[in-house]
Order: C-alpha cells, then structure tokens, then sequence
C-alpha cells in the first residue's frame, strides 16, 4: 500500500471514529434518552455518563488535529480501544451478544485506524544511548 492510500484511508477511519465518538460524546451530555437508557440499564451511573461525553469529545479533538500531538493520539486510541471494550463485554453481559454489533464493527474501524496510524507515525521503543559531555581537563 502507498503512503497516498495508507494516507487517505487513515484519514477516512479517523473521520470515521471522530463521528462515531463524537455523536456519542454529544448523546451522552444531551441526556439523549436511547443513549442513556441503555448506558444506564447496563449498570453505569449517571454521573459516569457525563465524564465519558467529556472525554470521548476531547478526545475527538485530538485525533482531529494533523500531524501533531502523536503521543496524546496514542493515549485516545487507548482510551477509545478501553471504551469499546468496556461496551461490548457490558452489552454481552446484559443485553445478550446481538447487542454487541455496534462494539464490534467500532473496534474493527478503530484498529484498522490504529494500524495506519503507527504505519504512517513509526515509533522506534529501542533503547537510546545517550552520550554526555566529557567534562573538560585543565
């Protein structure tokens, strides 16, 4: 795959997610009545509600800013990946596994967006020598 086509499709998961979570993010802050009736039969409190529409909106934000921020991209593609997991095995528990639908075509999106995101921004975990000064003789 090209870096145009790696490109293009990033950009088009990331479109994909930030609309995903950001109309999440809003339902749950707008008290939308199909998203909280469901967030709070599975067993979450209201106030939990709100922290997650905070954070699924922030974190929208910054998959939306280009080429910067990387590290901060990782920590929301965690969070999101925490968020889908957290969904599906709340569904699967309570509403049985026809309800999980959603979590798995959202975490298929999300790694696929991810995979891109490290093909395209590679990071190098390899320990760095550093080399210090050598401190002047007289």
């Amino acid at each position: 795959m090209s870096t145009k086509s790696t490109t293009i499709f990033f950009y088009a998961g990331i479109a994909l997610t930030s609309l995903w979570f950001g109309a999440s993010g809003i339902c749950e802050l707008t008290k939308n009545a199909l998203v909280w009736d469901i967030t709070l039969q599975l067993g979450y409190p209201a106030h939990f509600i709100y922290i997650l529409g905070v954070a699924k909106l922030a974190g929208v934000a910054v998959l939306l800013i280009p080429n910067r921020l990387l590290r901060l991209k990782e920590w929301v593609f965690a969070g999101v990946f925490f968020d889908i997991i957290f969904a599906f095995f709340s569904k699967l528990a309570v509403l049985g596994f026809a309800a999980t639908a959603d979590a798995i075509v959202a975490a298929v999106i999300v790694t696929v967006t991810y995979t891109l995101f490290r093909k395209l921004y590679p990071v190098d975990y390899r320990r760095k020598e550093i080399a210090f000064a050598q401190p002047r003789r007289a």
